[in-house]
């Protein structure tokens, strides 16, 4: 399974594809798609768009995890936050992937092991889970790459529990389940 991990900004946004499944997930590009700051809000977003739907086409990822917004105490942040994150839902529902949307305190939580995590931390972890010499740089990059192993995990964590709620082959419910009915109405002193 291949998934575009991305930590939208209108600034910078980052974003990691990592390759999860089988064996230990695996790094195969991460990057900033950095926007200048004297740009319109609208091709800025546009810029992002067209990042996002190039690392689409490059790697074709069956999905796309996203980091929701969070909520600042500067409303005009979170509202100019979420056009970037709209426009990255939009890329990811146009090339038709499965689309995943991670709180940050969550993506954290999975990657590090606590929701309060740091940049750094998130870095740290990022490198060790990957195997990597070196943290992603930027920090909006190992974002990026920690939203994507959010996902990589989760989907192995869905996979497993599926197959705990799928019946068995070698064990089927209905015969375990049946009560043996002929043994009850003998009891009963019946027929």
């Amino acid at each position: 399974m291949i998934v575009l991990g991305v930590d939208p900004g209108t600034a910078a946004t980052g974003y990691g594809v990592v390759r999860g499944g089988g064996s230990a997930p695996t790094l195969v590009e991460c990057g900033v798609i950095r926007t200048s700051p004297r740009a319109s809000l609208a091709a800025r977003v546009a810029e992002i768009f067209e990042g996002i739907t190039e690392v689409i086409e490059r790697h074709k990822p069956e999905a796309i995890a996203v980091e929701d917004v969070f909520f600042a105490k500067n409303v005009r942040t979170t509202v100019v936050l979420g056009h970037a994150r709209g426009v990255v839902l939009l890329a990811g529902q146009r090339a038709g992937l499965e689309i995943h949307e991670y709180a940050p305190k969550l993506v954290k939580k999975t990657v590090v092991g606590t929701g309060s995590a740091t940049k750094a931390q998130v870095q740290a972890m990022v490198a060790r889970l990957l195997r990597l010499k070196q943290a992603p740089q930027p920090a909006d990059a190992a974002d990026g790459v920690a939203c994507a192993l959010a996902c990589v995990m989760g989907a192995g964590v869905r996979s497993r529990l599926a197959a705990l709620r799928a019946p068995s082959a070698a064990l089927p419910f209905r015969a375990v389940l049946k009560p043996n009915l002929s043994r009850i109405r003998a009891a009963g002193g019946g027929r």
